[in-house]
């Protein structure tokens, strides 16, 4: 299975960028190849100062060897090794009316002392983070993932949206970090779901991710912005930024795993703003977005 999702991820790699390159139609991803010292590596892919992307990445990683002791605890084990891999992007555009994407893929293996997988799951999904809301941008998104989850099980939409809305909640602020999307974790084998359906499941919403996002950018990208929006999107940036650093699993992990910190902090935005206590004027735009991250809504 880790091959084969291997295989998978290094395929999706290349469909995603060479179709974002040609939606960005300047910039072209720089590839970078590493290693990790404990074991395993990945391919990085990075796009800057794009007319349509100021920054994004599109990775994958696949590493192994020993549990490190925060796992260890985690999984409430003495010891043991482990295997993950995964492709992890975020696209960060220029245009404040273009809202940032971010997405993952993983699968993770552990084992015991003879090599025996002790256990093995999916994880992943995909959320949309806008810096003006346009509800047909979100219905869109969102109607692509309920379509994909709903062709393996007519509850995973609903189950996964909520999870979403959930994990990502910038929980000091007290507000969703944007829209919304598809969010799972620990997918493994049950009576219900074999390994391979779990793998078609994944891939099946990996698959999807160009269809949710391109059209969105496609429909956004000319619209003409002001200095305004622009502080406006990279105050916003600030609350991406707050989530990663303090909240996200993939980054804290990643950390943990003494992670190729260059690939870690890749989905960190290029250009951010904190303003003292700043609050967008009522009724405004501005505030019409906030209102949605405070109170999360069904989109379909």
């Amino acid at each position: 299975m880790k091959d084969q999702f291997y295989k998978y991820i290094e395929n999706l790699q290349d469909q995603i960028t060479s179709k974002l390159e040609e939606v960005d139609g300047t910039s072209k991803f720089e590839e970078d190849i590493w290693e990790r010292e404990e074991g395993g590596g990945g391919r990085t892919r990075v796009i800057e100062n794009g007319a349509i992307f100021e920054k994004g990445g599109v990775n994958i990683s696949a590493v192994h060897g020993e549990l490190p002791e925060v796992l260890r605890t985690q999984f409430k084990v003495k010891e043991g090794n482990f295997f993950a891999c995964g492709l992890s992007l975020v696209m960060h555009p220029v245009n404040p009316f273009v809202p940032t994407v971010h997405a993952n893929w993983r699968y993770f293996e552990m084992y015991d002392a003879a090599g025996n997988i002790v256990t093995q799951w999916f994880g992943g999904g995909q959320d949309l983070t806008p810096y003006y809301l346009f509800e047909e941008d979100a219905t869109h998104f969102h109607r692509v993932c309920k379509t994909a989850c709903d062709k393996h099980h007519l509850e995973f939409y609903p189950k996964f949206k909520k999870t979403c809305d959930t994990y990502f909640w910038n929980v000091h602020r007290k507000e969703a970090r944007g829209v919304g999307g598809l969010f799972f974790d620990y997918l493994k084998e049950t009576d219900d779901f074999s390994i391979e359906d779990r793998y078609n499941f994944v891939t099946e919403i990996g698959n999807s991710f160009l269809e949710s996002y391109v059209p969105i950018v496609e429909g956004r990208k000319e619209k003409k912005f002001t200095k305004m929006h622009k502080d406006w999107q990279e105050v916003r940036r600030g609350r991406y930024v707050e989530f990663n650093l303090v909240h996200d699993r993939g980054t804290l992990f990643g950390l943990r795993t003494n992670g190729r910190i260059e690939s870690i902090l890749m989905s960190l935005p290029p250009i951010v703003q904190w303003k003292y206590n700043h609050h967008p004027e009522n009724n405004s735009e501005e505030a019409k977005l906030l209102d949605v991250l405070l109170n999360p809504r069904e989109w379909i």
